[in-house]
């Protein structure tokens, strides 16, 4: 006989929340480097934001995004998908539970296909989870400018356990 599934309270979800937001944007500096903000914790349709800086171009000529930082926002933006796909899993654990089951995600694949300039004022990321096991999390990205020009996809895995 199994036992009851503890459910998560208002106030645990919220922690969870903020927790994951902490982490993504402030205790992973990559990601404060790259300027990424968390808009959007639904496990359904995370979404990530950044805005164009001087910092961030890789053609000085036209302006452009560099390559590096669109795979890495995609990167990131997947692997913060991966973390609210284990919470919402893992709904009878507490916040420090599933905060512990972070230090074990890592990316193992990851591919990008840049299919225009990344030109833009801000751009958005999204990621779905295609597939959470219980070593292995799969992944789709999505870049779009503030325009809603699609400049990347990509695909990637994740080690989860």
């Amino acid at each position: 006989m199994s036992s009851p599934t503890r459910q998560r309270s208002v106030d645990d979800q919220a922690r969870i929340e903020a927790d994951i937001r902490d982490l993504f944007e402030r205790r992973i500096t990559f990601n404060q480097i790259l300027g990424l903000h968390c808009e959007s914790s639904n496990p359904a349709s995370p979404r990530i934001r950044f805005d164009m800086r001087p910092e961030l171009v890789g053609h000085y000529l036209y302006g452009r995004l560099h390559g590096g930082v669109i795979s890495a926002t995609l990167d990131a933006t997947a692997g913060y998908a991966v973390m609210l796909a284990i919470a919402e899993k893992h709904r009878d654990e507490s916040p420090e539970q599933i905060m512990a089951r972070f230090a074990k995600v890592g990316t193992i694949d990851l591919r990008i296909d840049y299919l225009r300039q990344g030109i833009g004022r801000c751009f958005y990321a999204t990621a779905q989870v295609t597939r959470l096991g219980g070593r292995i999390g799969s992944t789709q990205m999505r870049l779009e400018n503030d325009s809603g020009e699609l400049i990347a996809t990509g695909a990637a895995s994740y080690v989860i356990s």
